[in-house]
């Protein structure tokens, strides 16, 4: 059955506040290979784009050594999947959003550059994974944000129309892939982004999902 309205969610810095354990498994590799650690205050100008290219924008140089690369990696995730829900926590209002938008029939789904297995497997320990008729990963498609089949490709599988479907997210990827998508973007605040919200393109500009509902009903 075609759903009468389709909501895509980014995950880190929009549904989660994850910025507790990504900087924890951030802290970790830092260590480990010697790096300067970072503060929490720092993850805006860090997350969004992967575990590869937080670590990377942390150097005072570039590292061009392959096996180096694989192994800060492979550390990053390995730590993090072991302590991914130490500190993370719904963003505020979440729970409630995501139980009148399931009442009203809305299909959502889930959009994220995160590992598809570590998506889940977080959704799942904040018990928010039962919402969600999808959840894409970086790795779930051979393409990811910003590219729009990320976004697209979810609304068919979940039965949508893009003419009755938006996106939330809270960076200037989600914007992009969003803007590439052709669909409407709602932007949360204090995500992790380097830029202003006024100086990110969207529709709608939210602090959480307190009273989301009455914007939604507007669309629907």
């Amino acid at each position: 059955m075609t759903q009468n309205f389709t909501i895509l969610f980014d995950l880190d810095g929009t549904l989660v506040d994850t910025a507790p354990d990504l900087m924890g498994a951030h802290n970790h590799v830092m260590k480990k290979f010697n790096f300067n650690t970072k503060d929490l205050k720092d993850i805006k100008n860090l997350a969004s784009r992967g575990a590869w290219v937080m670590m990377q924008r942390s150097f005072k140089k570039q590292i061009t050594d392959e096996s180096m690369k694989k192994e800060m990696v492979s550390e990053f995730l390995d730590y993090y999947s072991k302590n991914i829900n130490r500190g993370s926590k719904p963003i505020k209002g979440v729970k409630d959003f995501l139980n009148w938008a399931k009442s009203k029939n809305i299909s959502m789904g889930v959009c994220t550059n995160k590992q598809e297995r570590l998506a889940i497997d977080l959704l799942k320990k904040l018990k928010l994974f039962d919402f969600f008729e999808y959840v894409a990963g970086c790795d779930t498609f051979s393409f990811n944000k910003p590219d729009p089949r990320h976004l697209t490709d979810v609304v068919e599988i979940v039965g949508g129309d893009l003419k009755k479907t938006i996106m939330v997210g809270d960076s200037e990827v989600d914007s992009v892939s969003a803007s590439n998508a052709k669909i409407p973007f709602v932007l949360v605040k204090d995500g992790y982004t380097e830029k202003k919200p006024e100086d990110i393109p969207h529709k709608i500009l939210i602090n959480n999902f307190i009273g989301f509902e009455k914007i939604i009903e507007k669309l629907l």
